[in-house]
Formats: structure tokens, C-alpha cells, sequence
């Protein structure tokens, strides 16, 4: 029998295998809060910068100084969570929600969870009667001719849904996901959309901070249950297309752009499946 000091030593254990290809690394709850402050300080400080070098103030900012400054933020906010989750892994499109689904599951999904929001939408403002107006599309110019109309509606109705599920539900949801439950991180997801939307224009602004927390909590859920953002951009986009056409008293806009994101969101999942194959 071999002595005991003599026998060859252990296998070393085996390395930690690779994740499959395409599936999604778990990033830090911390990563949302704390990529949300960095994108929220980094628009500042760009658009502080480009409304220095433009000679742009707060007291004369024009159309044009605001539609830049609402497309660097969904740049900056896109960017600071793709930077963010290289911390952890090669981001891909797919970690962030951008992935194909089920078409008519997400179409009935999308269905109930719009209905639902209209539905506690009623109900909250006949409770509340909320008299508040935004006035996003009017500071985008969409009152200054046809030029500006088309540009504040490219930017509500496609820029921003886009920018905005991109890193709400795609980035900081999936965050909070990996230490809360669905309701609590849908919660927290929401809670700060709605806070965000809120244009410090009086203590009656903030009555529309509810149903936007509540859209993104729904959001939030459409996303869980289909695993895709394509869905909640959809969403997103038609609800945006429908209170501009309402705001600017013109829904040709809303029709074409809404039109094509909704296309777009049905199209682009077979596309990139089809790519994938």
C-alpha cells in the first residue's frame, strides 16, 4: 500500500464555468442607485456646459437648447448603464431587455397592463381631480411651426420611451432585481420615475407623480413577465404619442411616430431572433 505522504496531491477544483452565451449577468442592487446618480449628475454637468458655451440661461432657454439637452440625457443615461454593467460582464443588447418574446403573449400582456393603468387613472382623478398640464412639448417647440412640432415629437415619442426603458427598466429594474422581489424593485423603479417627471412648478405638479409611478411599476411587470423591454417601449411610445396629440391639438404627429415605434417594437425582435438563429 502507498504510503500516505506519498500519494500525488488533489485535483485543483474546477474553474468557475462561463455564464451560457447571451445569458444576463446579475449586476448589484447598488449599481442602480448608484448609476442613477451619476447619470443625473453627469446631464447636468454637459448640458451645464453646452448652455455655457451657447450662452444659453434659464431665464431665455430656447426650443432648440432644450431638445439638445433631452437628447444628451438619454445619451448620458443609455451610456452610464452600458458603463455600468461592463463592470460585470460584455454588456449585450439582450441583458438590458432587448431581446425577442412571444409576439401575441407580450401583446396580451402589454393589453392588460395598459388597461389596467387607464383604468386606476380614472379612478384616481375622480378622486383627486388633478389640474395639471405638462408642458414638455411646448418647451421642445412644438408650438414654433411644423419643424418644431415634428422635432418635440421625435424626441417624446421615440427618443424618450426608448432612453427611458432602456435604463429604467433594463438597467435599474434589473438591478434592484438581484436583492428585491418584483414588487418591491418595481416599486422603487417607479417611485423614482414619477419623482423624476416632476417639473418643481408648484405643490399641484407633484399630483402627477402617481400615475407615472404607476405606469412604471406596470412597466416593470410587463417586463418580468415577458422578459423583454419591447413590449414596455411600445407602451411607452403610445402613451407618449397619445398626450402629445392631446397637448399640441395636431395627432398627426403622434400618428406617424407612433405608428412607426410600434412597428418598429413588433419588427425588430423577429429581426434580431432571425439574426440569432
Amino acid at each position: 500500500m502507498q504510503h500516505p505522504a506519498l500519494d500525488p496531491p488533489p485535483p485543483p477544483p474546477p474553474a468557475r464555468p462561463e455564464l451560457p452565451e447571451g445569458a444576463s449577468p446579475r449586476w448589484p442592487a447598488w449599481y442602480a442607485g448608484v448609476g442613477f446618480l451619476v447619470a443625473l449628475i453627469s446631464t447636468v454637468l454637459v448640458v451645464g456646459i453646452v448652455a455655457a458655451a451657447t450662452g444659453t440661461t434659464s431665464d431665455e432657454e430656447s426650443a432648440t437648447f432644450t431638445v439638445i439637452a433631452t437628447f444628451l440625457q438619454g445619451v448620458i443615461f443609455i451610456g452610464t448603464a452600458v458603463l455600468f454593467a461592463s463592470f460585470t460582464r460584455r454588456p449585450r443588447a439582450e441583458h438590458f431587455g432587448l431581446r425577442p418574446t412571444a409576439f401575441w403573449p407580450a401583446v396580451g400582456w402589454a393589453a392588460l397592463g395598459y388597461a389596467t393603468f387607464y383604468g386606476l387613472v380614472v379612478v384616481y382623478t375622480l378622486i383627486f381631480q388633478p389640474d395639471v398640464e405638462q408642458s414638455v412639448a411646448q418647451d421642445l417647440g412644438a408650438e414654433q411651426g411644423t419643424f418644431g412640432m415634428v422635432a418635440a415629437g421625435f424626441m417624446v415619442i421615440c427618443i424618450a420611451p426608448f432612453a427611458e426603458e432602456f435604463f429604467f427598466r433594463g438597467f435599474f429594474y434589473r438591478a434592484l432585481r438581484s436583492r428585491y422581489s418584483v414588487l418591491a424593485a418595481a416599486a422603487i423603479d417607479g417611485l423614482l420615475f414619477g419623482v423624476i417627471h416632476y417639473d418643481f412648478s408648484g405643490a399641484e405638479a407633484l399630483l402627477i407623480i402617481p400615475p407615472l409611478a404607476l405606469l412604471a411599476f406596470i412597466f416593470c411587470l410587463i417586463y418580468e413577465r415577458t422578459g423583454s423591454i419591447y413590449p414596455t417601449i411600445a407602451l411607452h411610445a403610445l402613451n407618449n404619442a397619445i398626450a402629445f396629440g392631446v397637448t399640441v391639438e395636431d395627432a398627426s404627429v403622434s400618428l406617424v411616430f407612433g405608428a412607426l415605434m410600434l412597428l418598429a417594437c413588433a419588427t425588430v425582435p423577429r429581426a434580431q431572433q432571425a439574426a440569432m438563429a
